[in-house]
């Protein structure tokens, strides 16, 4: 645990010495944090084009984007849906070079039956109230199944030291707050429900949107088939009239 989704992003890059001269690819369609860990550490942002369908990071974009510089891959698994680990994975694995999952919006999300968060080097977590399973303010969380980046990163979030008073790195002041932990334990039980509500609502979305007609103006999300789509977000695209949609209100009501 970490004291936001922010923290947790720039931690895992700092357990993977990502510094200055390094590049870090990542997706130019996510939330500022995504890309202002890799700055705050005085690394580069590469950035990789997305999908259209899915809007996440294009694994074949990646591929062209890595140069000698290259110190780690971000993708981000957007509004509830997993970008496509297999194939970034494949990238990763023939350069040597260390994944991390932002997962901010995706916890409990799905890739061929592999759960957002265990897919790559480090995976990062938010706890924003606005998250799926969000706490009553800030907090985060990196899941690894690497004992050595393990290590560092519970000395990282707690200024360096692997032992009290012995700062072995300087860290980070980033511990996730108890009464945080708290709130969160006891929603926990909940995620599975409230998931699958998610996805019964999305669906009916999709319904009402067929059976109106509208498919036609506007396109609605795609989930693929080899993954669960969590759905932190619904986001429906309006080819050629967002602005005017974006902007339009319903008429008011007489009372």
């Amino acid at each position: 645990g970490c004291a936001s989704g922010s923290d947790a992003i720039l931690l895992a890059l700092m357990a993977l010495a990502v510094g200055p001269g390094d590049e870090v690819i990542t997706t130019p369609y996510s939330f500022f944090a995504t890309v202002s860990s890799i700055t705050r550490l005085g690394a580069t942002p590469v950035f990789a084009d997305i999908e259209t369908d899915t809007y996440n990071i294009d694994p074949v974009q990646i591929e062209s984007k890595i140069t000698k510089n290259t110190k780690a891959i971000e993708p981000v698994h957007l509004y509830g849906q997993c970008a496509d680990m297999s194939a970034i994975n494949q990238i990763a694995s023939a350069g040597n070079i260390p994944v991390v999952e932002d997962a901010a919006q995706a916890i409990g999300a799905e890739f061929d039956g592999k759960r957002a968060g265990s897919m790559s080097a480090i995976g990062c977590f938010s706890f924003y109230p606005s998250k799926n399973l969000g706490g009553l303010g800030d907090g985060g969380m990196m899941t690894t199944d690497d004992e050595e980046l393990n290590r560092k990163l519970l000395g990282l979030r707690n200024h360096g030291a692997e032992e009290k008073y012995y700062h072995k790195y300087v860290g980070l002041n980033s511990r996730l707050d108890g009464f945080q932990g708290a709130t969160l334990r006891a929603k926990l039980p909940h995620l599975e429900g409230w998931t699958e509500r998610r996805r019964e609502n999305a669906e009916r979305y999709r319904t009402l949107f067929t059976d109106a007609g509208l498919t036609e103006q506007i396109g609605l999300p795609v989930e693929r088939g080899n993954c669960r789509h969590i759905y932190n977000q619904y986001i429906v695209r309006v080819p050629g009239r967002r602005d005017e949609v974006r902007l339009s209100r319903p008429p008011r009501r007489r009372s």
